[in-house]
């Protein structure tokens, strides 16, 4: 008999051990409540086991069942003390029913007691608490032969059983308290903080990218025409082509036509198409871009270089969405969505008369502004990387970036924005022999750069014939220069300039100074000033160019440009 009970307490023992050590490997307590009840019945001998949990309005559901089937788990309702499980939820007591068929209360909604007609089936049913209230009942029906069976034994193990359920509850509820709180505070930082949006094929974590992509996003779904402006370079055709890719018609043609690249003739006969016979070698009828955009989106480049005839012919086609083809007599109707870029200052040109008010006003629907390089820097960094990828790819190279470099890409002007970085990383990744690409590997750190000449030169040609007599700065006359200091005196590179700050020039340093009858006629003190900005901005911002425009010495140039503090710009 002592052995007996020793058997008997030492598997109520490992009972409560197998169930503690289950449901502590997870926080999903539909799982581990139900491999716990499936340990259990395996041990034990009993026929069925279920957990019902409260809801709101005093109700009970089901939270997981073994030994039901799925009709009969989805029967396990109850309300506040409705049936034997509802009274142990209602009063917080445990109860032990030897045979459910002799019991009022049992509602038998499961079928249990239809399971063994022959058998008597005891009922035991047990409150799961938590935070010192009842959350949940936990009941087990098994065989009563002779009704002599005493269940003392197996509702302390269930009372056991319920507590460690009952804190595995308070654990779950409580860190799904601390997820749901976290994911509240997340929504409310998404509120306040403005949301990145991206782009497919377009690097940008700057603000200014941002609000296009905000804008981008906004009227992609709409049929609205768009117009994005900018300088060359920044990116335009690749935006009008994301604003394709997130509209409706993406399963459309997106047609590309470069309006500066075709003559009046030949833009009219590209766009509207042409019939038969229309003019010599129109051997057959051709359909235009509008047409084979129909669906789709058409992209006009360069809309500012058309020409006054073709802007009506234009303007025609955007009221009426119709047109005829070169030669023909039929209009032709189709349904094109369109997006339009330029360079150009069209409000300039409306004043000038180069451009159409009427055209600027249909065509000026949603204008979009990008930003040229220079006003994000800081999306720099990233876009260099991917073009560098993306060569590293194409040429099966493992090229990389140091800091330095990066430091001269960031600090470069960029007057080509996107394109002339994008040429700038293919030809020094392209140049360079080993596999780390340093700040000396730019042609620019050797004076080769090719943009930097070609702004130079279109510099030196914007200056009007004249205009060299209206910005006079000449010498001061000098003593001769003393032995010691000639050589010093003599034209040097602006990097070999000495210190403006230097005691032992401040005494004999040369001055660019105007003279009494180029002063401006308004009298105002930075004349000079002006005079020095003009010439470094016509001359690329390269001190020796502007010197020689100026007709003074490097030297001198650069000590004028420290007296007015007038900061040199990089490129």
């Amino acid at each position: 008999m002592v052995n007996t009970q020793a058997t008997e307490a030492r598997r109520e023992l490992d009972a409560v051990y197998e169930v503690s050590k289950t449901l502590a490997t997870s926080l999903d307590v539909v799982k581990t409540f139900r491999e716990a009840l499936n340990y259990l019945l395996h041990v034990f001998d009993w026929r069925r086991a279920f957990v019902v949990l409260g809801e709101p309005e005093d109700k009970l559901r089901g939270l997981c069942a073994v030994g039901l089937s799925r009709e009969e788990q989805q029967r396990l309702e109850f309300r506040s003390g409705e049936g034997i499980v509802g009274r142990v939820y209602a009063s917080g007591m445990p109860s032990v029913v030897p045979d459910v068929r002799a019991e009022p209360l049992f509602l038998n909604r499961t079928g249990g007691a239809d399971q063994s007609p022959g058998a008597t089936v005891a009922m035991l049913a047990t409150p799961i608490r938590a935070d010192r209230r009842t959350v949940g009942v936990l009941a087990v029906d098994c065989l009563n032969p002779g009704q002599n069976r005493v269940f003392a034994e197996e509702m302390q193990l269930l009372k056991m059983v319920a507590t460690l359920m009952g804190q595995a509850l308070l654990l779950h509820r409580s860190v799904s308290a601390a997820h749901d709180t976290l994911q509240d505070e997340v929504r409310r930082m998404h509120k306040v903080l403005k949301p990145s949006q991206q782009i497919d094929q377009v690097v940008g974590v700057s603000a200014p990218m941002q609000d296009v992509f905000a804008q981008v996003h906004q009227v992609a779904p709409a049929r609205t025409t768009v117009l994005l402006r900018g300088e060359s370079g920044t990116g335009k055709e690749v935006i009008a082509h994301a604003i394709h890719n997130l509209s409706p018609r993406k399963r459309g043609a997106f047609v590309r036509v470069n309006c500066a690249a075709l003559t009046e003739s030949l833009l009219e006969s590209e766009l509207f198409g042409h019939e038969k016979g229309a003019f010599t070698g129109a051997q057959g009828q051709r359909k235009g871009r509008f047409e084979l955009a129909h669906g789709g989106t058409l992209f006009l480049d360069e809309i500012g270089d058309i020409s006054s005839s073709f802007q009506a012919k234009l303007l025609r086609v955007l009221q009426e969405r119709e047109f005829e083809r070169v030669g023909g007599s039929s209009a032709v109707k189709v349904d094109v969505r369109l997006i339009l870029a330029t360079n150009r200052n069209l409000e300039r040109m409306v004043q000038a008369g180069e451009f159409r008010a009427d055209l600027y006003y249909r065509i000026n629907v949603v204008s979009i502004q990008l930003p040229p390089l220079r006003e994000r820097r800081e999306d720099i960094p990233a876009m260099a990387q991917y073009f560098l990828d993306r060569f590293n790819r194409e040429n099966a190279r493992t090229a990389r970036f140091n800091a330095s470099a990066m430091r001269v890409l960031t600090s470069c002007y960029w007057p080509g924005n996107v394109r002339e970085l994008e040429n700038c990383v293919e030809r020094t990744a392209t140049m360079t022999h080993g596999e780390v690409i340093s700040d000396l590997a730019f042609p620019c750190q050797g004076n080769r750069c090719l943009t930097q000449v070609l702004h130079h030169i279109e510099r030196e040609d914007a200056v009007r014939p004249g205009r060299l007599a209206e910005i006079p700065i000449t010498e001061v006359p000098m003593a001769p220069p003393r032995a010691a200091d000639a050589q010093a005196r003599a034209p040097q590179p602006v990097d070999a300039m000495p210190d403006s700050d230097s005691d032992s020039d401040a005494g004999d340093a040369p001055q660019a100074s105007l003279p009494a009858a180029a002063q401006p006629v308004d009298g105002k003190p930075d004349g000079e000033h002006e005079r020095l900005v003009w010439a470094m901005e016509h001359c690329g911002w390269v001190q020796a160019k502007a010197a020689r425009l100026l007709k003074i010495t490097p030297r001198q140039m650069g000590y004028a440009l420290r007296k007015h503090g007038i900061e040199v710009r990089k490129f």
